[in-house]
């Protein structure tokens, strides 16, 4: 479904400038495929450049076999790629109900459009008029997000630490939330996450570091020499598959 094809990135104009992603080469079929490694290794910038935030130095990425390097991110979104920030926006004036209609495309029915809440684990009737402002908790805000990424039923969903600034309890119930969405997939979910107990529901996880895939596979390969301790993380760190 997706394909990186020799990406780089630096973030200057200077090509002796080290660069942020060094000749990425990756495919993503369906399935829940979480990326991790060492903070600055390069994660946030590949999960924006392929949600179209920002285009490579160099390199092709394909979606079902199409070039889409050029495509902004509203023409990605058409294709079928989602993107859900590390920290979700609010949007003064607009309601809950408001945004899950806008990302299904259409107006939905007040039944439909609770449907999404409940599965994300909101009280529907609590939440679906509810003004998307300060008054919603990060945690809340996640998972509103997450139910609009549902409601738009898109062919990859790809989230950017959807743990960060969020209380226990709230990551308890986040995790839930993808333990249900694994389950009941459709598509690709591409997670960019530290946290252990999201990467212990991958498909398949990606260690990137200092902006290099340094190990790729599924789950109960890779995940164990990620957690026997720091020497054998350091060797993997180290290895370049």
């Amino acid at each position: 479904m997706l394909e990186l094809q020799d990406i780089c990135f630096r973030a200057g104009d200077d090509p002796e400038e080290k660069g942020i992603l060094k000749h990425i080469n990756l495919k993503i079929d369906d399935g829940f495929v979480a990326i991790t490694g060492p903070n600055g290794g390069g994660k946030s910038t590949m999960a924006k450049v392929i949600a179209g935030i920002i285009k490579p130095t160099s390199g092709r990425v394909l979606f079902d076999g199409e070039n889409i390097t050029e495509l902004s991110i509203t023409e990605r979104a058409k294709k079928g790629i989602s993107f859900a920030f590390q920290q979700p926006v609010r949007f003064k004036g607009l309601t809950v109900r408001d945004l899950i209609n806008l990302a299904h495309g259409e107006p939905l029915s007040l039944n439909d459009a609770c449907k999404y809440l409940s599965e994300v684990g909101l009280c529907a009737k609590d939440y679906i008029n509810r003004e998307v402002n300060a008054s919603l908790s990060g945690g809340e805000l996640k998972r509103i997000e997450i139910a609009m990424v549902i409601a738009r039923g898109t062919k990859l969903s790809i989230f950017d630490e959807p743990e960060a600034g969020i209380d226990l309890w709230s990551f308890n119930n986040l995790i839930r939330v993808f333990e249900a969405l694994r389950t009941n997939i459709n598509g690709s979910i591409l997670i960019i996450s530290h946290q252990e107990r999201i990467l212990n529901i991958a498909d398949r996880i990606v260690v990137l570091a200092d902006g290099e895939v340094r190990a790729e596979g599924a789950r109960e390969e890779v995940l164990p020499e990620l957690l026997t301790g720091t020497q054998a993380c350091s060797t993997l760190l180290n290895k370049v598959v």
